[in-house]
């Protein structure tokens, strides 16, 4: 049954990262994005008519050897979406890993999904790649290399709304 503790018991994602960067010599304390206007805008056509994509933070596997699997490297990908990934690699990325898995590609880049929702009729269509920007805490680097990147390969796909399914 849940109790009300004059402590906190629980650990702080926000002040074990701030305590980690200060101990790492950073000289400023760890800032979360944040911004005074959000840059996503309404969709200009019902869903129904919208093709639509998704990116992950998963990152792109190689081939497993002796049955590990290994990232390839941390880059930007963009990939085909048919026929889906069978894996792609999170093994790297912290989560409850004795309570969930992500064996299940489907779990976390619903392809299988987006392409049923087409044929439904619940969106105009699928976009026949996918888009992974692997895990990086540099505001910077996502704001000045992967995001362009990322919205030039959305452009090129004709995409009108992407999934943003991060792990």
């Amino acid at each position: 049954m849940y109790q009300l503790r004059a402590y906190r018991s629980f650990v702080s994602y926000m002040d074990r990262s701030r305590e980690y960067y200060a101990a790492s010599g950073y000289t400023r304390p760890y800032e979360w994005p944040h911004y005074d206007a959000v840059p996503f805008t309404p969709l200009k056509k019902p869903l129904a008519q919208c093709r639509v994509g998704l990116v992950t933070t998963a990152g792109k596997p190689k081939p497993p050897e002796a049955g590990v699997t290994l990232l390839t490297s941390r880059e930007l990908y963009a990939e085909p979406a048919n026929p889906p990934p069978q894996r792609l690699f999170t093994d790297d990325l912290s989560w409850d890993k004795q309570s969930t898995h992500t064996d299940d590609v489907d779990s976390f880049l619903p392809v299988n999904r987006l392409r049923e929702y087409a044929a439904e009729g619940r969106i105009g269509s699928a976009s026949a790649r996918f888009y992974g920007v692997t895990t990086d805490y540099s505001q910077s680097r996502t704001l000045e290399r992967y995001a362009p990147q990322i919205l030039e390969w959305c452009r090129e796909d004709g995409l009108d709304a992407v999934l943003l399914s991060a792990l």
